[in-house]
């Protein structure tokens, strides 16, 4: 069968519930808040006001007045603080410790069609949603091939047994390198408010609204869109043979021997090492090399989406 699922240990949710709960997204975070309900997810980022990403998310509804941010579990605590220092005059909490869900990824050809036998509908657009009491359900593209589930506990094990009859499982690295073939970039602890949005091609995978009004951050964000461009950007690229790349690890143009980029991301996967890395736009032409000049070989694949050069 031509798709898989994987429960996602390394993601976690960050609860946000009361009635001012997406008007206070909606002043902190770069996505539209009010185009969000039982029926429409979206992802986002949360930043600093300088402008620096401090986690990226896929926002959903739970239930009325309440929401989950899906982000990766090793900053979800520093993420609460961060929303924190805002959220104290709004009606609304965070809660940062809830394990009231599992969540999947389901990916392939067939994902839909296997999804829709499980649970009776699904979404039918990217980042549409089904949100029910048991579970929700969102889109993260545009075929209708990658899906993500958040399971509530008490029903997790009879759908993961569904899961385990209806499709193979995969591995949780097999999901993350799917994440990084599309140039998906994420937050981890080495990287918070590491980055402005656009140097990890954030402008162009849907995470930004640049017609939504103020924002943290958004001062910042909007002038590089709107009178300056990224000198630096994220692609995607592989190492043959598969081996340890740590976020952060130093990228080299080898042609001048000088430190252009870094890694953000990496997951071993089929034989290979997929990552995406930051790197100047003026150095992806030549050859690219891990960790030193004299490195291992960065082969670099194409993108689902176009990176204007001019």
């Amino acid at each position: 069968m031509n798709c898989h699922f994987a429960p996602l240990e390394q993601e976690a949710l960050l609860h946000i519930a009361g009635p001012d709960t997406l008007k206070f997204l909606q002043g902190q975070t770069t996505c539209d808040t009010r185009k969000v309900d039982s029926r429409h997810a979206t992802p986002g980022l949360f930043c600093t006001p300088q402008g620096r990403v401090i986690c990226d998310f896929l926002l959903f509804e739970v239930a009325p007045e309440h929401v989950a941010l899906r982000l990766r579990r090793d900053i979800r605590q520093q993420s609460a603080a961060s929303f924190g220092k805002y959220i104290i005059f709004s009606k609304a909490n965070i809660d940062a410790n809830s394990e009231d869900h599992t969540v999947v990824a389901v990916w392939g050809e067939e994902a839909a069609s296997v999804l829709q036998n499980i649970f009776g509908e699904i979404p039918t657009e990217r980042f549409g949603a089904i949100c029910a009491d048991t579970f929700a359900l969102v889109q993260t593209d545009e075929r209708g091939h990658h899906f993500e589930c958040f399971l509530h506990k008490h029903s997790s094990g009879d759908y993961l047994s569904t899961m385990d009859a209806a499709m193979p499982r995969a591995s949780e690295a097999q999901w993350q390198a799917q994440q990084i073939t599309d140039g998906i970039a994420r937050i981890e602890t080495a990287t918070v408010s590491e980055f402005v949005p656009q140097v990890l091609n954030y402008d162009l995978t849907g995470h930004i609204s640049f017609k939504k009004g103020c924002y943290t951050g958004q001062e910042v964000v909007a002038r590089l869109h709107y009178l300056g461009k990224s000198k630096r950007r994220t692609y995607t690229g592989e190492l043959c043979p598969p081996q340890a790349c740590a976020t952060g690890t130093a990228i080299f143009d080898a042609n001048s021997g000088q430190s252009v980029g870094s890694v953000v991301n990496s997951a071993e996967a089929d034989g290979k090492t997929f990552v995406l890395v930051t790197a100047s736009t003026s150095s992806v032409d030549n050859e690219l090399r891990l960790g030193a000049a004299d490195g291992p070989l960065l082969t670099l694949l194409e993108l689902p989406y176009t990176i204007a050069t001019d």
